[in-house]
């Protein structure tokens, strides 16, 4: 076996000696060496120019952002308070008027058909990817906000005057895109003006659920939800309580922490979590699911509920966000006060709020509840039906910002947010936050208003930052990342969510951006910290096409990015550490090689693939690379490649590269018989954009990314010493491949490794494409006694034939695989369109004994960005969405219509006559998504390779009797949990939260702290609601806006 591997080695060589041209374009590259200079790409410099560009596009933002909340807070206090405002004393542009139309998409359809709406044009920009008007703001209220309630309508009045201050920013700073001010009360005033991309279904979103308000109006919180099962809290009460847990999750971010516990006589948690854990995406996937389980069983304990609230805030031993700390207990209601408790945990210090909400219609006396909230510098709300969940699970920020107000100035920062969805359209953006603070008081000399009015947030679109980064001279394995606090990254190539969700932010750490070690946690530890460093270090990369794995070195190089709470890094492999910068000051020699771009050379110098880069500002992208070349020659007929217009690196590398290969067809490719040797191309691709394939019909059959830094071929034989083979991907789900033609080839591929001065470059991959069918036959040959393919065979005591691939082929397997355990070769005609596949598919037990060898090692990894077909609804029974259902007794049973069960219901109904959507779709569901679209789901990813490149085997193996189970070798993703989380916040990884902290004021005015009332429905209401039920006619809409009393001022 290893001589037949020393000869089929010998044979690649030889063909790529020949057809492949290393060393002649090793020796163009020098016979052209006047036409581009060596640059160095030097790490430090680089980071720090980089780092800075990105300080100074923030600080313009900063700068926009601090001058709108000025004005805000400015334009608020100057404003007088109206009791009589109406509807038509307000002239705005709501945003969500023509969705609201039966035909958005008519032109017929005349805007500001409703009252005190504007009618706006618009016109396309392609930097918010949307239409705009410029002139004007336009105003976003959430579904379940009455438009017309004096709070509104004067947030309105007042708002209007931050349109003026919107428009001067822009003249200021043209690059600025979204501008936002979001209202405490609900309303969204942003510039410039949109419609609002409604959902197909009931929008629901609210400023206030959205993650940069939230980071914004609050500092960094440690919560312990409490909920009562006991069992008075049955049916419909406790489908309310789950669901205000789950909502109340939605308001925490990734500086926050919690637990969710639920008490009866004793308390427990809800989840395998035992104590406060980061309140992330998946950490409240884990609670939502376990909140569900809950069930009603005991009697009422608050003490035991509080104490154990109490613990979980005082474990110094975990990590924590150390800020405000509070205690949100759900509950029907109960008697006892627990003041023994309060005495004993919180006072006099009153360190933790408790927040205190009472869940749907009942008789119990709600002072209990008052009072503990009023005693713990908190807030007792009511959650009376399924309309009030959403509003008060979300007011306690304003409690909260209540430090924030009374620091002033000192609480005037700015935070910049993770990266997440833009619910306009723009893509992924990080928002720049800052809190707008309400400076009136009611009359001089008395106390310092403490309501927050708001924040303001500016936009900036991951793009606009990744273009300060340097493309095209790192080359194609050399990138820029930058990461926040928390690990997560703000940029990284492979930062890419399938099924963004605007719902929630994207968190990927960066060590699941990347392939995990203790090198790279090292490197993440110091970025947050906020370490300058550099670390050269061995790791391991997956390919492009994520089917191969590749240990590599790389030098990471990593600098603070100041102002702000990001850290930026640079990774380099070492033959990057140098490039080729295109000198082409000769026009005549830029038009001669230009020349060989046009189609009408392709005959006779090969089929060229141009890298759909921005060459310059006025190309036209396509996705159709013929059609992209041909817009590009074009634009050269107009413009020179020296044009300002023009990025002049990208266009005299590319003009360079093209000259260069076609030296190669000249000097190597076009004199030599393909067929000779059973080849279907030879080709070259370059650093500077250029793939040239040859001969021409090849391209036909060319399906390699024209962008030579998208190419897996490219990358990987870049980090690779020797060959590296690319079979045609094959799925095990897919049909076999269909030898037709010999258009199925086999690509090989190597890196061209110039030395210039001292300095080692990688410019260029070469390779051919190897005809499937011929080599099958050809390995047979070389796998066998004979010297070639026309000998005959002999068998005879010097050569034995039973050890022959060729003659011995029904008792003798022989099989080429690569180094990620593909199938490449076989000496079974019927393995030959089986050729791609991974060899556990066409012969699992010899690819088991590979593995149990340590041929292969495997490499587990999970894909956090993945999407996933819908799972199809369970079947819950016919009550839709859980609903309590009343039965033909209940009905009849007087005592049950004046029970609290029938008012609650009656609630239930009468909103969902105005939102019926509650009782037939999920939220995500109501947020538009369709329900064939797929969502963001965890993918568990396996990839093989070589465990050591020295080794040998030779062994029998029981195929009756193998150690592991064939099924499991698999290299497919496949849907997954990924890593248990209850074992994951045992050991959670490592993260600073925000600097700054807000939780205390001496101040502080804790008196307004909830003052309702529960007062039991009499039976002719109940009575009167029936009828309109009966009727069809829904009640006249209410203000479902919860305002302070002090919220008017």
């Amino acid at each position: 076996m290893q001589h037949w591997a020393r000869r089929l080695e010998q044979e690649v060589d030889g063909v790529m000696r020949i057809f492949g041209g290393v060393q002649q374009l090793r020796e163009i590259y020098k016979d052209n060496r006047n036409l581009f200079e060596v640059q160095e790409n030097e790490p430090q410099k680089l980071v720090e120019k980089v780092a800075g560009d990105i300080e100074n596009l923030l600080d313009r933002k900063v700068q926009a952002l601090k001058r709108l909340a000025d004005a805000a807070e400015n334009f608020q206090k100057a404003h007088r308070w109206q009791d009589n405002i109406k509807e038509e004393d307000i002239m705005y542009y709501d945003s969500k008027a023509d969705a609201e139309l039966d035909d958005p998409e008519s032109e017929d359809v005349e805007r500001g058909s409703k009252v005190g709406t504007l009618r706006l044009d618009f016109i396309e920009d392609p930097n918010f990817k949307n239409k705009v008007n410029y002139s004007y703001t336009a105003v976003q209220i959430p579904t379940d906000i009455y438009k017309g309630s004096t709070v509104i309508l004067n947030e309105l009045n007042w708002t209007e005057a931050l349109e003026n201050v919107f428009m001067e920013n822009r003249r200021q700073d043209p690059t600025l895109l979204w501008q936002v001010f979001g209202s405490a009360t609900g309303v969204t005033r942003y510039y410039p003006a949109t419609p609002w991309r409604a959902p197909k279904k009931i929008d629901l979103y609210d400023v206030r659920r959205r993650p940069w308000y939230i980071q914004g109006a609050s500092s960094p919180k440690d919560m312990v939800i409490i909920v009562d099962v006991s069992g008075s809290v049955s049916g419909l009460t406790l489908k309310l309580m789950k669901t205000s847990v789950c909502e109340m999750l939605d308001t925490l971010s990734d500086d926050d922490y919690v637990n969710v516990a639920s008490f009866n006589e004793k308390a427990q948690p809800v989840s395998c979590f035992t104590h406060l854990v980061q309140a992330n995406v998946r950490n409240k996937k884990v609670f939502k699911e376990a909140v569900q389980g809950m069930v009603a069983k005991g009697t009422t304990g608050y003490k035991a509920g509080f104490e154990y609230a109490f613990d979980q805030l005082q474990n110094s031993n975990i990590t924590r966000a150390n800020c405000n700390k509070m205690i949100m207990m759900f509950t029907d209601g109960g008697e006892d006060r627990v003041q023994d408790v309060f005495e004993k945990y919180n006072w006099p210090n009153r360190t933790v709020r408790v927040f205190t909400f009472s869940v749907g219609q009942h008789n119990y006396d709600v002072t209990p509840l008052q009072w503990m909230a009023c005693a713990n510098k908190g807030y007792y709300f009511e959650i009376p039906s399924i309309g009030a969940i959403r509003i008060n699970t979300q007011e306690y920020l304003d409690v909260l910002g209540r430090p924030m107000v009374l620091a002033g100035k000192e609480a005037k920062q700015v935070q910049w947010t993770n990266v997440y969805e833009d619910a306009l359209g723009l893509g992924l953006v990080v928002t720049g936050t800052l809190p707008v603070f309400n400076l009136t008081q009611d009359s001089p000399g008395e106390k310092k208003n403490q309501l927050i009015l708001g924040v303001m947030g500016i936009d900036v679109a991951l793009n606009d930052i990744k273009r300060l980064t340097p493309n095209y001279t790192l080359g194609a394995n050399g990138y820029v990342f930058a990461i926040d606090l928390n690990g997560y990254v703000l940029l990284h190539p492979n930062l890419k969510p399938q099924t963004p969700n605007f719902r929630e932010p994207v968190t990927l750490d960066f060590l699941d951006a990347e392939l995990e070690d203790e090198n790279k946690e090292e490197i993440r530890r110091s970025m947050i910290d906020g370490n300058k460093g550099h670390k050269q270090i061995r790791t391991l990369v997956k390919s492009l096409d994520e089917r191969y794995i590749d240990e590599v070195i790389r030098n990471y190089t990593w600098v603070p990015i100041r102002s702000t709470n990001y850290s930026l890094g640079l990774v380099l492999p070492p033959y990057s550490t140098f490039y080729l910068q295109a000198n082409l000051s000769d026009q005549i020699l830029q038009v001669k090689y230009f020349e060989f771009l046009l189609p009408s050379s392709f005959e006779s110098e090969g089929h060229i693939f141009i890298a759909p880069r921005e060459y310059c500002k006025d190309l036209n992208a396509s996705d159709n690379n013929t059609e992209f070349l041909k817009n590009f020659i074009e634009l050269m007929e107009k413009v020179t490649p020296d044009s300002k217009q023009c990025n002049n690196f990208l266009l005299h590398n590319l003009i360079l590269d093209t000259g260069i290969t076609q030296q190669l067809v000249e000097r190597v490719w076009r004199d030599q018989d393909l067929n000779t040797y059973s080849l279907l191309a030879v080709f070259a691709a370059t650093d500077g954009g250029i793939t040239r394939v040859f001969p021409n019909k090849a391209a036909e059959d060319w399906t390699e990314n024209p962008e030579p830094f998208n190419a897996s071929f490219y990358r990987r034989s870049l980090d690779n010493h020797g060959y590296v083979f690319k079979p045609p991907h094959q799925d095990a789900l897919l049909r076999p491949l269909e030898l037709e033609n010999d258009t199925v080839g086999i690509l090989v591929s190597t890196a061209v490794e110039l030395s210039l001065g001292g300095h080692t470059i990688r410019p260029a991959v070469v390779g051919v494409k190897l005809d499937l069918e011929a080599w099958a036959e050809k390995f047979k040959v070389l796998a066998s006694n004979r010297t070639h393919q026309d000998q005959p065979q002999k068998c005879g005591p010097s050569s034995h034939c039973e050890m022959d691939c060729e003659v011995n082929n029904e008792d003798l397997l022989c099989v080429l695989i690569d180094d990620g355990g593909f199938l490449v070769l076989s000496n079974q005609n019927h393995q030959w369109d089986q050729v791609g596949r991974f060899f556990s598919e066409v012969d699992a037990n010899l690819m088991l004994a590979l593995y149990n060898n340590s041929f292969y090692t495997r490499k587990e990894s999970y894909d956090y960005q993945a999407a996933c077909a819908p799972q199809p609804p369970g079947n819950l029974g016919a009550a839709p969405r859980g609903v309590f259902v009343p039965t033909i007794a209940d009905f009849l049973n007087l005592a049950w219509w004046t029970s609290a069960a029938a008012w609650s219901l009656f609630q239930q109904l009468l909103y969902g006559l105005i939102y019926h959507s509650w009782f037939q779709a999920d939220p995500a569901e109501a947020e538009g998504s369709p329900e064939t679209r797929e969502s963001s789901c965890v993918m568990k990813q396996t990839q093989y390779y070589f465990g050591s490149v020295n080794a040998s085997y030779n062994a029998v193996i029981d195929c009756g009797n193998c150690s592991r189970s064939a099924a499991s070798l698999t290299p497919h993703p496949c849907p997954a949990d990924g890593p248990e989380q209850c074992e994951l916040v045992q050991r959670p990884r490592y993260r600073r939260g925000p600097h700054i902290c807000f939780d205390y004021n001496a101040t502080e005015d804790t008196s307004d702290c909830g003052r309702g009332a529960s007062f039991p429905p009499s039976l002719g209401v109940l009575v009167s609601l029936q009828l309109l039920l009966l009727l069809g006619l829904p009640p006249r809409p209410q203000p479902q806006v919860h305002a302070h009393a002090s919220r008017r001022l």
